[in-house]
């Protein structure tokens, strides 16, 4: 069977072959009769676009390397999600990337992206304890966009997480609904993420007439165990305490158990003394068919993908753009437990 060329498109739809290429690469002032016309004769004829030849040709490429160093993290797959989704509604493909490494892995992972003619690349950052980026992520010479849980100390295109934004918003919220003795739990110490939160939280407690004290918010490993066992120490040592904010869905799990183990319970009543409010920093959707259903802080992970996506396509149709850096803030959804 012969290949039908964009000739053949040409001759079908009774227009030049330039104004067939113009409809494909979706290039010039057509009009839509004419568009339509072109897609007819395109699904008719079964014609299946080059898109990698017509980069060749034009010199340009549709692809974008994105690079996921954590696939566990559950914000940086929500993330990639988002991305892939807005790249591809403007045409766009993704190319992955999974370094091992920030070193030789990293390297490799580049010069791929390289010999496959990615137009740009998206760096899905996952170290939160440190402010900078991989050296070889800050040399590189293609449009760069970081995308950050944490405030990353770069002059680059950035789209982070507002995490004291975020702590503030939740302990304002327990405070309005009558809470005074809060306290943050999880987190290790020098994970940057705590560290911002932490700030939010103090200047709520602070802007409210409120002492914050150092012992209320216990650093420990992420894992529920760790965290069940400093809930329980916390509420032991503390027993006044009716709120906390908890530093991830492990933290929560592991608080819940905590909060049990000293014979106390969740809820958002203040005024039951037994009650212990629990609010978490996460899209926790996926574990909300618990009760109580957990109130939280989203990570705006869809809308921090769309913007990483819309500002790597920007960043390609204006090279002399601006670096920009997108600081996203977190919706307060209200549930059962706080």
């Amino acid at each position: 069977m012969k290949k039908v060329s964009i000739i053949d498109v040409a001759r079908e739809s009774g227009v030049s072959v330039s104004t067939v290429s113009l409809v494909l690469r979706q290039k010039g002032k057509i009009s839509e009769a004419t568009i339509e016309k072109v897609h007819a004769a395109i699904t008719a004829l079964g014609y299946v676009h080059n898109v990698a030849a017509a980069n060749l040709r034009a010199n340009t490429s549709n692809l974008i390397g994105l690079i996921l160093r954590d696939f566990s993290d559950s914000f940086s797959i929500k993330v990639m999600a988002s991305i892939v989704q807005e790249l591809e509604k403007q045409g766009y493909m993704v190319f992955l990337g999974q370094p091992l490494n920030d070193g030789e892995h990293l390297e490799r992972c580049l010069l791929s992206f390289k010999q496959q003619g990615v137009a740009g690349v998206i760096y899905l950052a996952s170290d939160t304890r440190t402010a900078a980026l991989p050296a070889l992520i800050r040399q590189c010479a293609l449009p760069l966009v970081a995308v950050s849980q944490s405030l990353l100390e770069e002059s680059c295109n950035l789209v982070m997480r507002d995490n004291r934004q975020a702590a503030h918003l939740a302990t304002r919220y327990l405070i309005e609904r009558g809470h005074r003795n809060i306290a943050y739990i999880g987190g290790r110490e020098g994970d940057l993420i705590r560290e911002q939160r932490l700030l939010g939280f103090r200047s709520a407690m602070t802007q409210n007439g409120l002492v914050f004290r150092e012992e209320s918010a216990p650093a420990c490993s992420d894992d529920t165990q760790a965290v069940s066992f400093a809930a329980r120490q916390l509420l032991e040592k503390n027993n006044t305490l009716t709120a906390l904010l908890c530093h991830s869905p492990d933290a929560m799990i592991g608080s819940i158990s905590g909060i049990h183990h000293v014979g106390r319970t969740v809820g958002k009543d203040v005024f039951l003394t037994q009650q212990v409010a629990l609010v978490g920093f996460e899209d926790m959707l996926h574990i909300n068919l618990t009760s109580p259903s957990f109130t939280y802080v989203s990570s705006a992970s869809e809308e921090t993908g769309r913007q990483a996506a819309g500002l790597m396509i920007r960043k390609l149709k204006e090279p002399e753009l601006q670096t920009q850096r997108i600081t996203l803030s977190g919706q307060l959804f209200a549930r059962e437990s706080a």
